[in-house]
């Protein structure tokens, strides 16, 4: 679209578009068997015009979720697995919980069974549990993150991992790969399972930010494709989350945390009320809607 033709557009027009666009992103695949292809075309379409008028990108949207509906939505249980490394571990927190404390509190009205659950432990109770692994790049959790699955039986995954990578400059240019490896890995034991794959939060080691701005263009990619083709993947953007969050080059602090907490409640909101997040999933067992 050519500059004269965007500043063409009133204000109006501009706010009806956005709502619109947002509308259609908001909305997820019902299940693995459709293949709205039409659907997805018309998705490229909005894609097109919000980038052109400013809204708000495909990845923010889902993360936001509906801001309407977000206090209403409620699941009979939610058994969430935290994945990722030291940052999901907890490292830089006060007490050692990590973003897990936090949004507990923000999902303890929405379920009467709220669980955190992995073969790790650190931080408070009751949200000791979880599967952040200290130093771990994302290779380190292919071909184990299955087993965990089976063992623990989620039906929220939180994916937060690459950092390492990035600061390792280990094979960043494939680290997109690893990364949709793994995201493979977890819908293909646990088919039923929602997994929400977030973008990395910066670095204050300005070499390590370059990769990750460039690692998390690729993240919101990866995870649209697969939720195009009909797998419960959301894309949730950190953002929110900026240097002055940090406690040390890679690590949040308290508030960064306190952030990192509101954005996968927002993607574990858009997820419930679109109906993805069933009480109960069984790793090696496809479910239909």
């Amino acid at each position: 679209m050519s500059q004269s033709r965007r500043n063409t557009t009133s204000p109006g027009s501009r706010k009806r578009l956005a709502v619109h666009c947002r509308s259609h992103f908001a909305r997820f695949p019902e299940s693995r068997a459709r293949r709205p292809w039409a659907a997805l075309l018309t998705a490229e379409l909005m894609i097109t015009a919000a980038v052109a008028i400013g809204v708000p990108s495909v990845g923010a949207v889902i993360a936001d979720g509906r801001r309407s509906t977000q206090s209403e939505w409620r699941v009979p249980q939610l058994v969430v697995m935290p994945l990722g490394d030291s940052i999901t571990y907890g490292t830089g927190s006060s007490t050692g919980s990590g973003y897990r404390a936090e949004l507990r509190n923000l999902l303890a009205s929405h379920s009467k069974d709220v669980r955190f659950v992995g073969s790790q432990r650190s931080g408070e109770a009751p949200v000791r549990e979880h599967e952040g692994h200290y130093g771990w790049k994302i290779g380190g959790l292919t071909g184990r993150t299955g087993q965990w699955l089976t063992a623990v039986k989620p039906n929220v995954v939180l994916l937060h991992i690459g950092t390492n990578d990035m600061h390792d400059d280990y094979r960043a240019d494939q680290a997109p790969e690893r990364l949709g490896q793994l995201v493979d890995e977890i819908t293909n034991t646990a088919p039923g399972t929602t997994v929400l794959v977030s973008s990395l939060v910066p670095s204050a080691d300005r070499r390590t930010q370059n990769r990750i701005k460039k690692f998390n263009a690729a993240v919101l990619k990866l995870v649209t494709d697969r939720r195009n083709a009909g797998f419960q993947t959301g894309y949730v953007d950190m953002g929110n989350v900026t240097t002055s969050d940090l406690r040390d080059e890679l690590h949040p602090n308290d508030n960064g945390y306190h952030k990192m907490a509101g954005a996968f409640y927002r993607g574990i909101a858009t997820a419930a009320n679109e109906g993805w997040i069933r009480e109960r999933t069984e790793p090696g067992h496809h479910h239909s809607s």
